[in-house]
């Protein structure tokens, strides 16, 4: 019953998640369309915006692919993808200017970047790590525990779940920070004049879907944690 409870759980979400990502490609595509009045490309945008919030050791590159902009600020880049970094469409400054609200966070010690950031490492070894431990754990405890009572097992799955809930928590701190970046962005758009305010709602659309597939990625992740949680306590539980 449980197992039948968490594929009804995480199928709908395999279903949103695939329409976020449908829905940020037609959203872009729809508006990458539309030329923004300042006439401003990605690139312009970032490097206006930059120089606008007094940052001087940011360089703006161009990354191969589509969508695949990202702001890397151990090597103080922000990387705008082909599709971003030439345009100037409504979509290309809303997703440049989407990445320069990153840096703006670091900068003034947004404090759920902060929080985020700080995850980085255990999230990284979470991500690769925490599901081989509870399956370890789970197969040792199996042996062990009937062979000789150890719970050795069990402390190693326990290990596996907290490991994976700080991945979790990791994608929890990520939905604020990604919002709050595009809250910065589209304020920014504006105050420079890059877009108008008859061109924001299709730059709110873009950037509105794009948090969609965060949002999705989340719910999927929570999804997962409970179903490892329930497994590793139902072990724990006989003690």
């Amino acid at each position: 019953m449980d197992y039948l409870l968490f594929l009804l759980l995480l199928v709908p979400l395999i279903i949103l998640s695939g329409w976020a990502s449908a829905k940020v490609n037609s959203t872009y595509r729809a508006f990458d369309e539309v030329v923004n009045s300042s006439r401003m490309t990605g690139y312009d945008t970032a490097v206006r915006l930059l120089a606008r919030g007094g940052v001087d050791d940011i360089t703006v590159n161009r990354v191969g692919g589509r969508l695949t902009d990202h702001y890397h600020p151990a090597k103080k880049q922000v990387n705008l993808s082909e599709s971003t970094y030439g345009s100037a469409s409504v979509a290309a400054v809303a997703v440049a200017a989407h990445e320069i609200g990153h840096v703006m966070q670091k900068k003034e010690g947004y404090l759920p970047y902060k929080i985020r950031a700080a995850l980085v490492p255990i999230a990284t070894i979470g991500s690769r790590f925490a599901l081989p431990l509870i399956m370890i754990g789970i197969l040792l405890d199996l042996f062990l525990f009937a062979a000789t009572g150890s719970s050795a097992g069990q402390w190693i799955m326990i290990a596996g779940i907290i490991l994976y809930g700080a991945s979790t928590l990791f994608m929890l701190m990520t939905l604020p920070v990604e919002l709050n970046a595009s809250s910065r962005a589209k304020k920014m758009l504006l105050e420079e004049g890059i877009i108008t305010e008859e061109e924001l709602p299709g730059a709110k659309k873009v950037l509105s879907a794009a948090a969609m597939t965060y949002v999705a990625s989340l719910l999927i992740g929570l999804v997962y944690f409970l179903r490892y949680l329930f497994i590793v306590l139902s072990f724990t539980r006989r003690d």
